[in-house]
């Protein structure tokens, strides 16, 4: 059923609102997924802050012209699933490729991250970045490291030391 002008300008609307707050964004085509599944993946998107929209193309092109993912406009074919990344720059990554596990129907298509154009094969470049919670304790389990380190060598140190004076 077509939609009238007064009903896209507001997807064009809500989709460019979306855009501007994301940290990046996927592209998938979800044809053959079953709505079941389909409920379950956005149930499973609320919970990590990541909006998913289903887009015609030339709304979802209207809609991100402009913006820095205006280098999705090439993946725009066929059915189009938008998943903007609020919380995390990896989330959707991340969501979209545990999805594509289960489903062999469901493919990722390309994503963007600061303006960049990532192609599907390189999914994991955004998936596998750290939340912040991860970051923080690698960082932490970093440092201490490195002062355990320095305690192990001042201590060998002042043994070398010793046994200098001793000799």
């Amino acid at each position: 059923m077509p939609l009238a002008l007064e009903g896209k300008k507001a997807i064009v609307a809500e989709v460019s609102e979306a855009a501007k707050g994301a940290l990046s964004v996927v592209v998938a085509d979800s044809r053959g997924v079953t709505v079941e599944k389909m409920t379950g993946l956005r149930k499973q998107a609320r919970e990590n802050g990541v909006q998913l929209r289903v887009v015609r193309n030339t709304l979802a092109r209207r809609a991100l012209s402009g913006t820095q993912w205006e280098c999705l406009n090439e993946s725009f074919v066929g059915p189009t699933l938008l998943a903007f990344s609020t919380e995390h720059p990896g989330a959707a990554a991340r969501l979209f490729k545990e999805f594509a596990k289960d489903e062999k129907n469901f493919e990722v298509k390309a994503l963007a991250y600061e303006g960049e154009l990532i192609p599907a094969s390189d999914i994991d470049r955004l998936a596998t970045l750290p939340t912040y919670d991860e970051a923080i304790a690698q960082l932490m389990s970093v440092m201490k490291e490195a002062s355990a380190g320095k305690l192990v060598r001042t201590l060998a140190a002042l043994r070398d030391q010793k046994q200098e004076q001793a000799a």
